[in-house]
């Protein structure tokens, strides 16, 4: 069992290991018996389709490692992702009086882990997880960075707070079982970071589309790891997104405001993501900060992994998407700050007026 990639993400006392690996699961138990603790109980927090495939060898790996363990499974989808389902997690530990010395495990997506660590952050004042994600989507993105909560009918992750997993644990074997659309809205965010801060991983992205799409395991090991790397670089310079981290927003602005109109239920986050980030060149062209080639040039590596690159004619207005804007958590004194590219790599924070989304 071979470790392809061993990534630490540097914060002090809060510092741990993202590890990438192919068919790894079975060596969670004794991973999490090294980093966190030798006995204790766990709660397993999935959702009812990532556990029918995963489930039992995680809690076998847990078990045999000396663990109690809970599973609590919630809903599949982003509507889900609420403070019902957060209840629910808190309810089931209670009855099986999990401690602080208790942890927990969030098998799944973006959806799971980011309500699993926002459980773990309040129970009992905060306890420790471990991220096992299972997309594209939630391994590059959102199981590094210790970005936790739920939605509101008023806005996209606007509850929650910021709790660093205690170990990362991903195996590339688990996206073979994704449907169609998840490796796809997974790529989102690894163009992100071509975008936002490496050209050269931009134009392998470019150069390696098919190869990536036909998930070939040395491409996916290798857009998992750098997309990991940069991630965690960032975190480690900014961890509460006080200045660098917010460049990690690119395309989210628009995105969110599109998943919040839409009732989460048309596209799928890394699909408002894409869109977003085209919109969002496009914005920054109009300001004169991005050349129109370059924009082009987004919108096609977009398109290359089947993503949107804009809204179908009709379906939103412009003005209902300026004020969804304003609910966002980077609004500033009533102003929309926004992450705008100057070039492939390199992008800068900006004021945008509402003449500008409009």
């Amino acid at each position: 069992m071979a470790y392809a990639e061993n990534i630490n993400v540097e914060l002090g006392k809060r510092s741990y290991r993202i590890v990438i690996g192919s068919g790894i699961l079975p060596g969670l138990g004794g991973a999490i018996s090294e980093n966190l603790s030798k006995t204790g109980k766990a709660a397993l927090v999935s959702n009812p389709t990532v556990h029918a495939i995963y489930g039992k060898a995680v809690e076998k790996s847990l078990r045999r490692a000396g663990y109690q363990v809970i599973t609590v499974l919630i809903p599949d989808g982003e509507r889900y992702k609420t403070l019902k389902s957060a209840e629910l997690i808190w309810g089931k530990m209670l009855k099986a009086r999990l401690e602080r010395a208790s942890f927990i495990v969030a098998l799944g997506g973006g959806v799971v882990g980011d309500i699993a660590g926002f459980a773990a952050s309040a129970y009992m004042r905060g306890i420790r997880f471990v991220q096992v994600p299972t997309t594209l989507l939630a391994q590059v993105d959102s199981s590094v960075g210790g970005k936790t909560g739920v939605n509101h009918p008023l806005g996209k992750n606007m509850i929650g707070a910021f709790w660093q997993p205690s170990l990362v644990w991903i195996d590339t074997e688990t996206l073979k079982t994704l449907p169609p659309r998840e490796l796809p809205a997974g790529m989102a965010e690894v163009i992100k970071y071509g975008v936002i801060k490496d050209r050269r991983f931009f134009s392998y992205l470019r150069d390696n589309a098919e190869a990536v799409k036909r998930q070939r395991p040395a491409e996916l090991t290798h857009i998992v790891a750098a997309s990991c790397r940069t991630k965690a670089q960032v975190v480690s310079r900014d961890e509460r997104e006080s200045g660098l981290r917010a460049i990690l927003n690119y395309g989210h602005t628009v995105g969110h405001a599109i998943e919040t109109l839409t009732n989460y239920k048309k596209y799928l986050h890394g699909e408002a993501v894409a869109i977003g980030m085209c919109a969002e060149a496009e914005i920054a062209s109009r300001k004169g900060l991005i050349t129109r080639p370059e924009v082009e040039q987004i919108q096609s590596v977009v398109e290359a992994y089947g993503l949107p690159s804009s809204l179908p004619k009709g379906l939103l207005k412009r003005r209902d998407i300026a004020n969804a804007m304003t609910l966002d958590k980077k609004v500033l004194a009533g102003e929309v700050r926004m992450v705008l590219p100057e070039r492939i790599g390199k992008v800068r924070i900006d004021t945008v007026s509402r003449g500008d989304l409009l």
